[in-house]
Order: structure tokens, then C-alpha cells, then sequence
């Protein structure tokens, strides 16, 4: 099955599973959408993921709140296959004055906007989430 946008679709399944109000939620594995997954574990949107290589999947543990609400507000695509956006760093988006996060793409991988704002590199922005 091809997809146009795997990011897109990632994003989605998180969405659609914490919806729902699901425990976890099964994607399709590539390294990007490990290095997303990196940095949602590492500010708090989810639980955590485990890999399994031979089936070419990932399993992302959802993250709720005491009464059930998901901790992920929304999750935003910015940069599509059909246009794709890029910052340079000193024009990086604040999202939500800080408390949610951009992530992007830049030539030292998959960071957020504050860890991108301290490298001073730019890059595509993929997503905004909080």
C-alpha cells in the first residue's frame, strides 16, 4: 500500500487512536518516524514506543491524563509533499508562546524548535503539536 504522505498518516493514527482513547496504537516503521517518536517520549506526549524490525512496525503507548483526556491537544502538519515549508532560524515559529513544540528537519536530524533555536540551524518545519 503506497502513501503519499507517511508523516501525515503518522500524525493521524496518533490523533485518531487518543480519540478513541486507545492504550497504543500500531504504525509502520522508517527512521523519521522514529525520531518523532524520540522526541514526543522526550516532552511528555507519550509513554513511550517499542520497534519491532522484523514485522517493520512501531508501537506507540498513548499518554492520558487522570479523567482520560489525551495529553496531545492537536497535531498539526505544516510541511506537505506538495509544498514544503522552511524556516531559517531566526524566524522558527513559537507554537502556542512556548508550550507546545515544532518539530523539523534540518541537516542535524530531527530536533524541535528549542533545541534548533540553540544549534542555530533551520530547516523544514514538519509538525507543530501541543
Amino acid at each position: 500500500m503506497s502513501f503519499n504522505d507517511p508523516i501525515a498518516d503518522f500524525l493521524t493514527r496518533i490523533r485518531n487512536a487518543q480519540n478513541a482513547q486507545r492504550k497504543y496504537v500500531d504504525i509502520m516503521l522508517s527512521k523519521m518516524k522514529i525520531n518523532i517518536a524520540n522526541i514526543l517520549k522526550e516532552h511528555g506526549f507519550i509513554e513511550n514506543f517499542i520497534q519491532n524490525e522484523k514485522n517493520r512496525k512501531m508501537r506507540i503507548f498513548l499518554k492520558y491524563t487522570s479523567k482520560r483526556k489525551g495529553i496531545i491537544r492537536q497535531l498539526k502538519r505544516v510541511s506537505k509533499p506538495g509544498r514544503r515549508i522552511y524556516k531559517p532560524v531566526d524566524s522558527l515559529p513559537r507554537v502556542l508562546g512556548g508550550i507546545g513544540i515544532a518539530l523539523l528537519s534540518t541537516s542535524k536530524g530531527v530536533i524541535d524548535d528549542r533545541e534548533a533555536r540553540k544549534l542555530k540551524v533551520g530547516g523544514e518545519v514538519i509538525c507543530y503539536i501541543w
